[in-house]
């Protein structure tokens, strides 16, 4: 009778054993799964709360931003606090304007476009790139060129732990990424082509140097100079929980163009009925 528990308790241990190691051993993931896990997550946001780090290249030097981010994706709702300043953006209200509290001079509520100088000042991108996908729509942009070419540029480069999260690293190298000239369309803008061709609004104002601002009026026939591509490199960090982007670092023939950090990440978070609103309570509109 011992015996045969022995037995049973060696079968069981060994058991045991196998399941433990069965279980301490992940599940090779590849660089097309994770960047193909992202993208369809990215589609699946429906709303988002975090707190933003910004590190943008700028005419005289580098520019350091926060701010914490409420944001709905249908219909697409926004709210940004940054440092005093409220921002609030509604589909389908206020003709397209955000409403903006500043917290300096003139202390009252303003109604700007944020296409507009005002709102877009010195910084990348607008309220029409947040949320994840303007930045989907450019890795997208990139697979599609590459086809079979994908493992090329894209690497998986490990694990890391950052802004306290788990996260897969995914390194993307372009490296033919160059400048060319491109002949100015009809009623073509900074905008436009920069959307046409994937590229930085940015990146087009620092390859020519005539231009002030993205508001610089382009004229049919004009030779201007472009980035073939978004940028040189990127390094991308992927949360291994909601397969959402956590870190972005964009990199040119300059160095570093810009830098994204996502903490306190939460995805599709429940929002109260009023809080895409002025009168929302905590907010000082």
């Amino acid at each position: 009778m011992r015996l045969t528990l022995k037995k049973v308790f060696l079968v069981s241990l060994f058991i045991f054993v196998q399941i433990a190691v069965a279980h301490s051993q992940k599940v090779p993931i590849t660089c097309a799964e994770i960047v193909g896990k992202t993208l369809r997550s990215i589609k699946e946001v429906k709303g988002l709360k975090y707190h933003l780090k910004i590190t943008e290249r700028g005419k005289k030097g580098f520019n350091f931003y926060e701010s914490t981010v409420k944001f709905t994706r249908n219909p697409r709702l926004i709210y940004l606090y940054i440092k005093g300043i409220e921002v609030l953006w509604v589909q389908g209200k206020n003709d397209g304007k955000a409403l903006v509290k500043p917290n300096s001079f003139p202390f009252f509520n303003l109604n700007l476009d944020p296409m507009g100088n005002l709102m877009r000042q010195d910084q990348h991108h607008t309220l029409n790139e947040l949320g994840y996908d303007y930045f989907a729509g450019i890795i997208q942009h990139t697979i599609d060129y590459l086809g079979p070419r994908f493992n090329e540029s894209f690497e998986y480069a490990g694990e890391e732990k950052i802004n306290n999260r788990p996260c897969y690293k995914i390194h993307i190298h372009n490296k033919d990424f160059h400048y060319i000239t491109h002949t100015v369309g009809v009623n073509e803008s900074i905008t436009s082509i920069a959307r046409k061709f994937f590229i930085a609004e940015y990146m087009i104002l620092e390859s020519n140097p005539r231009f002030k601002d993205y508001f610089d009026i382009l004229k049919k026939g004009e030779v201007i100079n472009i980035p073939n591509w978004y940028c040189k490199d990127v390094v991308m960090y992927v949360d291994q929980l909601y397969f959402l982007p956590v870190s972005v670092k964009v990199i040119d023939d300059k160095g570093l163009f810009e830098e994204y950090n996502y903490h306190y990440l939460q995805v599709n978070p429940k929002f109260e009925e009023n809080e895409f609103t002025r009168n929302f309570p905590g907010y000082g509109f």
